[in-house]
């Protein structure tokens, strides 16, 4: 019943992860979800499928499956964390208007140093870029100015 992820490949689950049945059903939500929800979003759809979940069950799920890199947070500003499953590299569109949150493959490999000049001998352990617009809904609500 997993949904796959468009252009993802199956992660492989942690040996040190025991994959209980609230954990599953958490990580079963993010997968099918392409919207980046946040604990409550996940919380609402977790509860149609395991309805005495809890809020704190849920949460506890996401830190563990953040903990074993199974889903990632995503942080924008002072907004809630959100959740992705997509583990390949990628950026994160934020719309001003609606604020959706959708990923943003990347055209060729992602290399910092090629993009940033960055402090000498840093070495990048990971890559988090939002990029902020207008959703293709929104902009065609909002003329250009």
């Amino acid at each position: 019943m997993k949904a796959p992820l468009p252009d993802h490949e199956e992660p492989t689950m942690p040996t040190d992860l025991r994959m209980t049945p609230q954990r599953s059903i958490v990580h079963e939500v993010l997968r099918a979800s392409h919207d980046h929800p946040t604990a409550t979003d996940v919380f609402i759809r977790a509860k149609d499928r395991m309805p005495g979940i809890s809020l704190a069950t849920v949460y506890n799920c996401l830190d563990t499956l953040v903990e074993h890199k199974l889903v990632r947070q995503v942080n924008l500003e002072r907004s809630s964390t959100r959740f992705c499953a997509n583990l390949n590299d990628h950026v994160h569109f934020h719309c001003e208007q609606c604020g959706a949150v959708a990923d943003a493959q990347p055209i060729d490999m992602i290399e910092a140093p090629k993009l940033w000049r960055l402090p000498k001998g840093s070495r990048v352990t990971k890559l988090d870029v939002a990029i902020r617009g207008l959703c293709p809904e929104c902009a065609k609500k909002k003329p250009q100015a």
